[in-house]
């Protein structure tokens, strides 16, 4: 399959107020408001997340063809287990439908695929086609693209606390760079920002540690509006701050 999203010319780039030099190198995204989006036009609930994939299918060509290198995405908390099992089953469904469409298109862009979370707890058609998805990109070298699925930050750092005293790592041997090789995203690049759509400002468990030093852009857009053009607004503003890191300039 020929690739279908290039990187972006620096022309492109300019397009969207953009300069390659100011992006992010790694951007979460709480896709927040399916709900609230189909309630609006007198829908059910699973149309509102049918149309919140189809936003994050342009939101991942947008970050490759930008040159974006991680896009990790809060698909399924360990949370979202209380919702309505009807609605649960309706977002499984969506997930498997998504790699089945969308698989051939990102590995031929060059798409690495990684699934954050605690993947044990899926079983059956979608466990096999994740684990198809994870095998078949693993060798390629574009955007890495975390779809974080059965996650809980706090999880996430008592289960890499946990492989270190399994592994019998002493407390005096413990450092951030330790535990951080432990984590999920370990080998990604540096959270820079976390993007939350529909009005909503908290992290809801997503990325507790990565985020320690990532900018925060909340947009009251609900998620399946969340059109390129609206990521590149959020990319922008990241672009306008200045990072201190706790040092003072």
């Amino acid at each position: 399959m020929a690739k279908l999203y290039p990187e972006f010319t620096e022309a492109e780039l300019r397009a969207f107020s953009l300069e390659k030099g100011a992006l992010p190198r790694h951007v979460g995204v709480i896709m927040d408001g399916n709900g609230r989006w189909a309630k609006k036009r007198i829908l059910p609930r699973s149309a509102g997340h049918r149309a919140g994939m189809e936003a994050l299918r342009e939101i991942v060509r947008f970050s490759h063809s930008a040159g974006i290198e991680a896009l990790t995405v809060y698909a399924f908390s360990t949370e979202n287990w209380s919702r309505p099992r009807a609605e649960v089953d309706a977002l499984f469904s969506l997930l498997e439908e998504y790699f089945y469409k969308e698989i051939d298109e990102l590995d031929a862009n060059g798409v690495r695929i990684r699934i954050i979370g605690d993947a044990s707890a899926f079983s059956g058609k979608l466990h096999d086609l994740l684990d198809s998805a994870v095998r078949r990109t693993s060798g390629n070298s574009g955007l890495c693209f975390n779809i974080a699925l059965n996650y809980g930050s706090r999880a996430e750092i008592v289960h890499a606390v946990s492989s270190l005293i399994d592994d019998g790592v002493k407390s005096a041997d413990l450092s951030e760079s330790i535990i951080d090789s432990r984590l999920y995203t370990a080998g990604l690049p540096e959270l820079d920002l976390i993007i939350r759509t529909a009005g909503e400002q908290r992290l809801s468990n997503f990325l507790l540690w990565q985020a320690a030093y990532a900018e925060f852009v909340f947009t009251s857009v609900l998620f399946p509006d969340f059109t390129p053009e609206e990521y590149a607004k959020c990319l922008v503003e990241y672009a306008h701050r200045t990072r201190k890191f706790g040092k003072v300039l």
